[in-house]
């Protein structure tokens, strides 16, 4: 198809997120729903009045999580998808508009954009292949205490369906309708350059005040524009907030292995978001960058201008996290495993909240430094000839 030739290697690769975060979704759901149905088929051979409190605790708790995991997950990757279409297309607006003015419908195109699903599919792929191999010690460390029968490890078809095939099909058939949704624009705007560099940028040294209400508006005009990579920001301090401090927690509550397993699919999520996102915002900002230096602002303030904005939403989705996982928590331990003897009591962990926002503060900081340093190192005279 003719889309396919216009997608590069790069616009491939920055698809990878979308691949993480279904790996990381399958592979959390596939293991709790295959330990579900599993144990189900084992209910017959409860006889104890305790076995039977603690199944109805693992059965509920392999609902909240699918669900609630599931569900967040899924959201973020269709909205990731959502914004990586709208990116393309913004990205390639003369070649789709060439393509439209040859006589290509909008649907014609659109239907060539059903490779985008290709990255769920690979993600969820590794998720589900992943689950299985982590089988045997999931279900060796959910029944550790054996107080219920043994549980065999079945493959379910209906999981592979839903949670491989399904997934695959929906988001390649949301990237075409999606695509064709945002290509219904006239020829003559896809063909326009639209260079999105505010005419008001005054000489940082001549005009310094209006220069600094400059900075600050574009700092509110870079947010406002770019909402996706707000939720993405915020959903990357989100994951790493709410993941770490549950590890901790679910290693006392749980085991090692799950506490050890929520570290590692809350930093990949976190890392892999916060990159994607802060990477798209300097490569859509390039130009207003290199205008702001010919007109003479420092280093720190065009620094300021395209990611200051961020810095707020960042702490925001790390409070947001801080209070999922407490109240994830607290209805587990407080609900689901309300009648079971020797489950310790949940307390919020302040020493371990402190800890988390401190390397949180240091992580995010860090990053901001290499980005800036990224940000020094733009050519203005390359992205002048382009």
């Amino acid at each position: 198809m003719v889309i396919i030739m216009l997608i590069g290697i790069k616009n491939v690769s920055k698809l990878v997120g979308i691949s993480i975060i279904s790996c990381c979704a399958i592979l959390v759901c596939t293991m709790f729903l295959n330990f579900y149905l599993d144990v189900r088929s084992i209910e017959s051979e409860i006889t104890s009045e305790l076995s039977l409190i603690f199944y109805n605790a693992q059965v509920s708790t392999a609902k909240v999580v699918c669900l609630v995991s599931g569900g967040c997950l899924l959201m973020t990757s269709v909205v990731m998808l959502m914004f990586y279409i709208k990116h393309y297309i913004d990205t390639h607006k003369k070649e789709l508009g060439i393509l439209k003015a040859l006589g290509y419908s909008n649907l014609k195109i659109a239907k060539s954009f059903w490779v985008f699903g290709i990255s769920a599919f690979i993600g969820t792929v590794i998720g589900f292949g992943g689950a299985f191999l982590l089988m045997p010690k999931f279900y060796a460390l959910q029944n550790k205490d054996k107080m219920l029968p043994e549980i065999m490890i079945h493959f379910h078809p209906t999981i592979l369906l839903y949670f491989v095939i399904l997934p695959t099909v929906g988001f390649s058939l949301l990237a075409i309708i999606y695509a064709w949704y945002k290509l219904k624009r006239p020829v003559l705007l896809l063909l326009k350059d639209s260079l999105q560099v505010s005419s008001k940028i005054y000489k940082y040294k001549r005009n310094n005040e209006r220069a600094t209400l400059f900075v600050e508006d574009l700092k509110s005009s870079t947010l406002k524009s770019k909402k996706a990579l707000v939720f993405f920001i915020m959903f990357a301090s989100f994951c790493f907030s709410a993941m770490t401090q549950m590890s901790f927690s679910v290693k006392d509550l749980s085991s090692e292995m799950m506490g050890a397993m929520i570290l590692i699919i809350g930093l990949v999520l976190a890392f892999t978001t916060l990159f994607l996102a802060i990477t798209t915002v300097i490569n859509g900002n390039t130009k207003t960058i290199a205008m702001m230096r010919v007109f003479g602002y420092p280093h720190k303030e065009c620094c300021k201008a395209i990611l200051g904005g961020y810095r707020p939403m960042s702490y925001i989705g790390f409070i947001i996290g801080t209070v999922y996982q407490y109240a994830l928590l607290r209805i587990m331990v407080d609900i689901l495993f309300r009648d079971l003897e020797g489950v310790p009591s949940y307390q919020f962990d302040f020493p371990v909240m402190l800890v988390s926002l401190v390397i949180f503060i240091l992580v995010y900081e860090g990053l901001m430094f290499v980005y800036s340093d990224k940000i020094r190192k733009i050519s203005v005279k390359e992205i002048m000839i382009e």
